[in-house]
């Protein structure tokens, strides 16, 4: 699936299939829908891509399912240029190529070097969700305590929510995944957060993906991704820096 929330440029391999994410009471993209069959569009402002993902669990039964962003795929290597990324967007003989060695296929590690997976999460977000997320794999999950210690204490993760799964694996990880998330949407209160910060779900699942892929001792691919737009990373830097070391920002 190619996560849209608007029309974008799409690539024309059969492989890729968009997916209008939030599309509850929106008006139509000409994209799959995920409004239709059994769905959580209705929080895609809180869930985020992951309203995506629960409609293709529970309404696809390809063998293989993934999930991919309008404006960040996987790819062969980068490139400097918007057009020679997209060239280099995996097509689908590359991902049976690939899928013939893997099971499942993540994005490749985002490194943050000078802290940790839960020092960076908790510079970057409110405390609440990564403290619910610990508290409910204590009491209902308790064998993926190590794998989250684990996790938590690492400087570098798989991020964006982007894999591609077999089928098996796939439903496994969302019937836990969704479980949690379900649980802690009755635990925490947002109703104060701003925008950003209401899409808590997105950003505790991002963390949730490499516990899952640990505990359970998947076998998995790392794969380039590149993001088919300029970024500015002057600004990333700096909201780093604020983030990190707790600074105001003075515009």
């Amino acid at each position: 699936m190619v996560a849209a929330h608007k029309p974008y440029w799409m690539p024309e391999d059969p492989v890729y299939m968009p997916i209008q994410v939030g599309a509850k009471g929106k008006p139509d993209l000409g994209y799959t829908r995920d409004d239709t069959g059994d769905n959580i569009s209705i929080k895609n402002p809180n869930y985020c891509e992951l309203t995506a993902l629960y409609w293709a669990w529970k309404n696809l039964k390809d063998d293989y399912i993934g999930l991919v962003h309008y404006r960040r795929y996987f790819t062969k290597k980068e490139k400097h240029s918007i057009e020679g990324k997209k060239s280099q967007i995996l097509t689908k003989a590359d991902w049976e190529n690939i899928l013939s060695d893997y099971p499942v296929v993540v994005a490749g590690k985002r490194r943050y070097y000078i802290e940790s997976n839960k020092s960076h999460y908790l510079h970057a977000h409110h405390a609440e969700g990564l403290e619910a997320l610990e508290n409910i794999i204590k009491a209902d999950y308790p064998d993926y305590m190590s794998a989250m210690d684990k996790v938590m204490n690492r400087t570098w993760a798989h991020m964006f929510n982007m894999f591609v799964m077999r089928r098996n694996l796939y439903s496994g990880y969302c019937q836990w995944m969704f479980d949690i998330l379900e649980k802690i949407e009755s635990r925490v209160e947002i109703s104060g957060y701003n925008t950003y910060e209401a899409r808590i779900y997105g950003f505790v699942s991002e963390l949730m993906l490499d516990i899952w892929l640990e505990k359970n001792q998947i076998q998995y691919k790392e794969q380039n991704v590149s993001f088919l737009e300029k970024q500015n990373w002057l600004k990333k830097g700096g909201l780093f820096v604020v983030r990190k070391f707790g600074l105001k920002r003075t515009v």
